[in-house]
């Protein structure tokens, strides 16, 4: 294997691809040290942590964002809104496109319709960043309850002119991130706002790592206690164990028996050979369970807000209550929503992603058939009900990851934040950009009749 990366690097188009790559994420992770300024981060810090030890759960829903969009809003820099808005900015283009004429036909365009769809994308993105980073400002100036009515910002600068300019200068952060991602896309290893993602959560991983091992090497490794070994041990086998069935599902595939049609053509006979149809088990990827999280931190500082406005009016004020303490502190009314949306934007995006009615014609078009079933209306009906089938498994194994974070902070007492990554969600994203990247570098060695990172030496 280390003679395989030693290749890598032997390859000049390749090793120009990774240097390029390299440089742009340190340019990402550079805009981390680069706060907004006339802000106190380190009040603005103590304000989170607070209120992440009152149960009220803002400081978890901000990890959790954090982790998603590669951003660290949490200390307000100028990448502190991170990818997310180019990624919200794509989907909706992306399901616009399948209602929209317009834009169906531009997507059937090719590389022209493509082009100006990201066109579109892009300035989609700065109305959404203008919006989130102008909420957030007023949120740390003390201008709605979601901090709460002290002010993070230093009073001599708490102006209007000032909340526009750091507005935009979190929302040039953002098309900075969404240039860097495109540059990796176009000239660097490819994938590059997924590689943003890992890196963001790759970065955290040591400061949760310590934040595990701190409170051991201060008191010690007990048995029962609070730095006990079993605990350690149960987070390693379940490191393990969430590893293996991340790269058992994420590879799985349903393959579907195809029997091309014979063709006599003079003296010879073409086709009738045996081949298959591979349907991925986890269609949608990682994308429900980010979906899912973005739309459930939307009731988060909805009933936060709704709380203290609506006290005493035919006790809607007391329900906004118990339904902002159920959503902020991820209980059994949180956890049952974001399993219900899971499942839901798995067959949404599979949906939108995966036409059966198209590959039922494709197969027809190139004299292939599935056997014991007529092409056309037939084979798409056995299609979609395979799809959704398996769906249904990729979908409950998402969900499972999914909660794995909140079942082992609630029963073994680790921080959310260790928990988060190394035992939930954001091993899952770093796993399944790993195995995209390890593909796309095999397709570039293949390419140059190099063995892949897969192979073995024999096959060679």
């Amino acid at each position: 294997m280390f003679d395989k990366i030693i290749t890598i690097f032997r390859i000049p188009e390749l090793r120009q691809k990774f240097l390029l790559t390299f440089a742009l994420l340190a340019v990402y992770r550079l805009g981390f040290s680069i706060p907004l300024p006339f802000i106190d981060q380190e009040q603005l810090k103590q304000t989170l942590d607070r209120m992440g030890g009152e149960g009220g759960g803002v400081d978890r829903v901000i990890t959790m964002l954090s982790l998603f969009s590669a951003s660290s809003i949490g200390m307000s820099t100028i990448f502190g809104l991170g990818i997310m808005p180019y990624i919200s900015a794509s989907i909706i283009f992306q399901l616009l496109g399948t209602v929209y004429p317009p834009l169906e036909r531009l997507q059937k365009e090719g590389e022209a319709g493509r082009k100006k769809i990201n066109e579109y994308t892009r300035y989609a993105t700065v109305f959404i960043c203008l919006g989130q980073s102008y909420f957030w400002i007023r949120s740390i100036s003390g201008g709605d309850n979601l901090l709460g009515a002290q002010s993070l910002i230093m009073p001599a600068y708490n102006t209007f002119f000032f909340h526009i300019a750091a507005t935009l200068t979190m929302t040039t952060g953002t098309m900075l991130l969404m240039w860097i991602g495109e540059q990796i896309d176009e000239y660097g290893i490819g994938n590059g706002v997924s590689l943003l993602i890992m890196a963001g959560i790759l970065a955290r991983m040591p400061e949760a790592l310590m934040s595990l091992i701190r409170p051991a090497m201060e008191k010690g490794v007990k048995l029962g206690s609070d730095t006990g070994i079993e605990r350690f041990l149960v987070l390693m086998l379940l490191f393990v164990a969430v590893v293996v069935c991340v790269v058992l599902i994420t590879q799985a595939q349903r393959k579907i028996p195809v029997q091309s049609a014979k063709h006599v053509r003079g003296n010879r006979v073409f086709g009738g050979q045996k081949q298959s149809l591979p349907l991925r088990l986890n269609q949608s990827g990682v994308m429900p369970i980010i979906f899912a999280s973005s739309l459930l931190m939307f009731p988060t500082f909805l009933f936060r807000a709704l709380a203290p406005a609506t006290q005493g009016i035919w006790g809607l004020g007391t329900i906004f209550e118990l339904l902002d303490t159920s959503f902020s502190g991820q209980k059994y009314v949180y956890q049952l929503c974001y399993i219900a949306l899971i499942y839901f934007f798995c067959y949404f995006w599979t949906a939108i992603t995966f036409n059966p009615q198209d590959m039922a014609n494709n197969l027809k078009d190139y004299g292939s058939f599935i056997p014991g079933y007529r092409p056309g209306a037939r084979t798409a009906e056995f299609l979609e009900r395979v799809m959704v089938r398996i769906t249904y498994v990729g979908a409950g194994f998402l969900s499972l990851v999914a909660i794995i974070p909140v079942a082992i902070t609630s029963g073994l007492g680790i921080d959310y934040l260790v928990a988060s990554f190394y035992g939930g969600t954001g091993l899952l994203i770093c796993v399944s950009v790993a195995l995209d990247l390890v593909q796309k570098i095999d397709s570039h060695l293949v390419m140059r009749n190099y063995p892949g990172l897969l192979e073995s030496d024999a096959a060679g």
